[in-house]
Protein backbone atom coordinates (compact mmCIF):
# COMPACT_ATOMS: atom_id res chain seq x y z
CA UNK A 1 0.00 0.00 0.00
CA UNK A 2 1.35 3.57 -0.96
CA UNK A 3 0.42 5.18 2.57
CA UNK A 4 1.76 9.22 0.58
CA UNK A 5 -0.74 8.31 -1.64
CA UNK A 6 -3.87 7.19 0.32
CA UNK A 7 -3.01 10.14 2.69
CA UNK A 8 -3.47 12.18 -0.27
CA UNK A 9 -6.78 10.71 -1.36
CA UNK A 10 -8.20 11.18 2.03
CA UNK A 11 -7.42 14.91 1.97
CA UNK A 12 -9.19 15.56 -1.03
CA UNK A 13 -12.12 13.28 0.48
CA UNK A 14 -12.44 15.12 3.36
CA UNK A 15 -12.25 18.16 1.04
CA UNK A 16 -15.38 16.72 -0.90
CA UNK A 17 -17.44 16.40 1.89
CA UNK A 18 -17.36 19.82 2.37
CA UNK A 19 -14.87 20.11 5.59
CA UNK A 20 -11.49 21.56 5.88
CA UNK A 21 -8.95 19.20 5.91
CA UNK A 22 -6.66 21.68 7.16
CA UNK A 23 -9.03 22.00 10.58
CA UNK A 24 -7.16 20.98 13.80
CA UNK A 25 -9.46 18.20 14.09
CA UNK A 26 -8.69 16.70 10.84
CA UNK A 27 -5.39 17.83 10.23
CA UNK A 28 -3.05 14.05 11.28
CA UNK A 29 -6.55 12.08 10.37
CA UNK A 30 -5.31 10.88 6.71
CA UNK A 31 -1.65 9.96 8.61
CA UNK A 32 -4.16 8.05 11.23
CA UNK A 33 -6.67 6.39 8.28
CA UNK A 34 -3.45 5.41 6.41
CA UNK A 35 -2.20 3.82 9.01
CA UNK A 36 -5.53 2.07 10.14
CA UNK A 37 -5.56 0.76 6.36
CA UNK A 38 -2.04 -0.90 6.80
CA UNK A 39 -3.14 -2.68 9.74
CA UNK A 40 -7.24 -3.82 8.73
CA UNK A 41 -5.91 -4.99 5.09
CA UNK A 42 -2.83 -6.83 6.42
CA UNK A 43 -4.67 -9.92 5.04
CA UNK A 44 -3.62 -9.31 1.36
CA UNK A 45 -0.28 -10.15 2.76
CA UNK A 46 -0.76 -12.91 5.03
CA UNK A 47 0.27 -16.56 4.13
CA UNK A 48 -0.83 -19.55 5.62
CA UNK A 49 0.77 -21.15 8.85
CA UNK A 50 -1.14 -23.96 8.81
CA UNK A 51 1.93 -26.19 7.46
CA UNK A 52 2.33 -26.15 11.05
CA UNK A 53 0.25 -29.79 12.61
CA UNK A 54 0.88 -32.04 15.55
CA UNK A 55 0.67 -35.78 15.15
CA UNK A 56 -2.80 -36.51 17.10
CA UNK A 57 -6.00 -37.48 16.52
CA UNK A 58 -8.97 -36.75 17.66
CA UNK A 59 -12.83 -36.79 16.12
CA UNK A 60 -13.64 -33.42 15.89
CA UNK A 61 -11.85 -29.72 16.93
CA UNK A 62 -13.85 -26.92 17.84
CA UNK A 63 -12.35 -23.21 18.07
CA UNK A 64 -15.56 -21.59 19.03
CA UNK A 65 -16.65 -18.17 19.09
CA UNK A 66 -13.01 -17.14 17.24
CA UNK A 67 -13.66 -12.86 16.68
CA UNK A 68 -13.58 -11.13 13.21
CA UNK A 69 -13.41 -8.14 12.06
CA UNK A 70 -13.83 -6.81 8.33
CA UNK A 71 -14.80 -4.70 5.54
CA UNK A 72 -17.44 -4.58 3.40
CA UNK A 73 -16.12 -4.32 -0.32
CA UNK A 74 -19.47 -3.02 -1.18
CA UNK A 75 -19.68 -0.04 1.19
CA UNK A 76 -16.28 -0.10 2.67
CA UNK A 77 -18.04 -0.05 6.15
CA UNK A 78 -17.20 -2.83 9.09
CA UNK A 79 -19.11 -5.36 9.77
CA UNK A 80 -17.91 -8.08 12.16
CA UNK A 81 -18.89 -11.40 14.37
CA UNK A 82 -17.98 -14.53 15.31
CA UNK A 83 -16.81 -17.50 13.43
CA UNK A 84 -16.63 -21.22 14.86
CA UNK A 85 -14.42 -23.65 12.99
CA UNK A 86 -15.05 -27.58 13.84
CA UNK A 87 -13.00 -30.11 11.52
CA UNK A 88 -12.67 -33.89 11.65
CA UNK A 89 -8.76 -34.25 11.56
CA UNK A 90 -6.67 -37.49 9.48
CA UNK A 91 -3.73 -37.72 11.86
CA UNK A 92 -3.08 -34.42 12.66
CA UNK A 93 -4.22 -31.39 14.34
CA UNK A 94 -3.27 -27.64 14.14
CA UNK A 95 -2.00 -25.34 16.81
CA UNK A 96 -5.44 -23.10 17.07
CA UNK A 97 -3.48 -20.02 17.19
CA UNK A 98 -3.42 -21.07 13.89
CA UNK A 99 -7.24 -21.30 13.05
CA UNK A 100 -7.33 -17.76 15.08
CA UNK A 101 -4.71 -16.43 11.95
CA UNK A 102 -6.99 -18.28 9.17
CA UNK A 103 -9.82 -16.14 10.23
CA UNK A 104 -7.65 -12.98 10.63
CA UNK A 105 -6.30 -14.06 6.85
CA UNK A 106 -9.59 -13.37 5.29
CA UNK A 107 -11.41 -11.03 7.14
CA UNK A 108 -8.36 -8.45 7.00
CA UNK A 109 -9.98 -7.55 3.21
CA UNK A 110 -12.49 -5.78 1.39
CA UNK A 111 -14.52 -8.71 2.00
CA UNK A 112 -18.20 -10.72 1.98
CA UNK A 113 -19.10 -12.68 4.71
CA UNK A 114 -20.06 -15.53 2.94
CA UNK A 115 -16.34 -15.48 1.08
CA UNK A 116 -14.73 -15.65 4.28
CA UNK A 117 -16.40 -18.76 5.44
CA UNK A 118 -15.63 -20.10 2.29
CA UNK A 119 -12.03 -19.42 1.79
CA UNK A 120 -11.69 -20.61 5.27
CA UNK A 121 -13.55 -23.87 4.85
CA UNK A 122 -11.49 -24.36 1.36
CA UNK A 123 -8.11 -23.68 3.22
CA UNK A 124 -8.60 -25.98 5.63
CA UNK A 125 -10.17 -28.90 3.73
CA UNK A 126 -7.20 -28.59 1.17
CA UNK A 127 -5.01 -29.51 3.90
CA UNK A 128 -6.24 -33.39 3.87
CA UNK A 129 -8.57 -32.88 7.27
CA UNK A 130 -11.55 -35.32 6.87
CA UNK A 131 -14.24 -32.74 6.77
CA UNK A 132 -14.74 -29.23 8.11
CA UNK A 133 -17.61 -27.15 9.06
CA UNK A 134 -17.17 -23.18 9.62
CA UNK A 135 -20.20 -21.16 10.73
CA UNK A 136 -19.85 -17.32 10.96
CA UNK A 137 -22.34 -15.22 12.15
CA UNK A 138 -22.08 -11.37 11.69
CA UNK A 139 -23.48 -8.28 12.14
CA UNK A 140 -22.86 -5.62 8.99
CA UNK A 141 -22.29 -1.60 9.61
CA UNK A 142 -23.87 -1.03 6.23
CA UNK A 143 -27.28 -2.69 7.07
CA UNK A 144 -27.49 -0.69 10.51
CA UNK A 145 -26.65 2.95 9.69
CA UNK A 146 -27.88 3.10 6.32
CA UNK A 147 -29.99 1.38 3.89
CA UNK A 148 -32.50 -0.77 5.65
CA UNK A 149 -31.22 0.25 8.65
CA UNK A 150 -31.93 -3.33 11.11
CA UNK A 151 -29.55 -4.98 13.56
CA UNK A 152 -30.35 -8.44 11.97
CA UNK A 153 -27.60 -11.37 12.13
CA UNK A 154 -26.08 -13.17 9.46
CA UNK A 155 -25.17 -16.70 9.33
CA UNK A 156 -23.23 -18.13 6.69
CA UNK A 157 -22.43 -21.96 6.93
CA UNK A 158 -19.33 -23.71 4.83
CA UNK A 159 -19.50 -27.36 4.84
CA UNK A 160 -16.63 -30.05 3.22
CA UNK A 161 -15.81 -33.57 3.35
CA UNK A 162 -17.55 -35.29 5.98
CA UNK A 163 -19.35 -32.47 6.68
CA UNK A 164 -21.24 -32.37 3.37
CA UNK A 165 -23.22 -35.24 4.44
CA UNK A 166 -26.11 -33.86 6.63
CA UNK A 167 -26.43 -35.89 9.96
CA UNK A 168 -22.72 -34.55 10.33
CA UNK A 169 -23.55 -31.49 9.99
CA UNK A 170 -26.54 -31.11 11.93
CA UNK A 171 -24.70 -33.25 14.61
CA UNK A 172 -21.74 -30.64 14.97
CA UNK A 173 -24.04 -27.39 14.48
CA UNK A 174 -26.11 -28.84 17.35
CA UNK A 175 -22.98 -29.55 19.77
CA UNK A 176 -21.95 -26.08 18.50
CA UNK A 177 -25.59 -24.47 19.61
CA UNK A 178 -26.08 -26.45 22.46
CA UNK A 179 -22.53 -27.17 23.73
CA UNK A 180 -23.27 -30.98 23.75
CA UNK A 181 -20.27 -33.65 22.56
CA UNK A 182 -20.82 -34.42 19.01
CA UNK A 183 -20.99 -38.42 17.80
CA UNK A 184 -18.09 -40.01 16.40
CA UNK A 185 -17.20 -39.15 12.98
CA UNK A 186 -15.82 -42.22 10.84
Amino acid sequence: MNKERVKKLIRELIAEIGEDPTREGLVDTPDRIADMYDEIFKGYDAESELSVKFSEDSDVVVAKDIQFYSMCEHHMLPFYGKITIAYAPNGKVFGISKLVRLVEKYSSRLQIQERITKNIADELHSEGVKGVLVVAEGEHLCMKMRGVRNDAVVTTIAARGVYDKKEARTDILSMIYSGRPPAKIA
